[in-house]
């Protein structure tokens, strides 16, 4: 997994590595954006969570859209969005973002697929993770897992301070 800001187009705009990393490490949701089965793209907001390697994971349905597109072409694009505020004055915005090329999997084993689903519990239900283990299992025949490697990213940021 490789933080390269080479091809960001304002070098003056690169947001730092270690606030990348807190970015995907607590981003909410992301947009994961595929190639669709018939052309074009297809672009979905996602929760997510990152293993803290080279690991993103996102649960969904067994079957969709999502996972038609995934087989048809593995290589995604993943994008989270941080801090946003326009600033009317200015014609400007402030924002930070991250954007990941990635390589996408589907028919994970049980054992990668429940500690995906444990991991997501424990970013987003902390304080109900015996209730949300309870679920995960009750659910977890109906629950799929995407797995996407992390090949590549970069991060770009602009922020104003307080000025407008």
């Amino acid at each position: 997994m490789i933080y390269n800001n080479d091809n960001v187009r304002r070098q003056d705009r690169l947001l730092p590595h270690d606030r990348a990393v807190q970015l995907l490490t607590e981003g909410e949701f992301g947009i994961l954006s595929m190639q669709a089965e018939e052309g074009g793209g297809y672009g979905v907001p996602v929760n997510f969570v990152w293993d803290g390697s080279d690991r993103i994971y996102i649960h969904c349905a067994p079957e969709g859209r999502k996972l038609r597109c995934l087989t048809h072409c593995d290589r995604v694009s993943f994008c989270v969005i941080g801090h946003t505020r326009p600033i009317p004055k200015m014609f400007t915005t402030e924002y930070e973002s991250i954007i990941l090329s990635c390589r996408a999997a589907i028919g994970l084993t049980e054992a990668e697929r429940m500690s995906a689903l444990e991991a997501i519990i424990d970013k987003y239900s902390p304080a109900n993770k015996a209730v949300g283990l309870k679920y995960a299992e009750k659910s977890f025949h109906r629950t799929e897992i995407i797995r996407l490697t992390i090949e590549e990213w970069s991060g770009k940021s602009k922020s104003l301070g307080r000025r407008q």
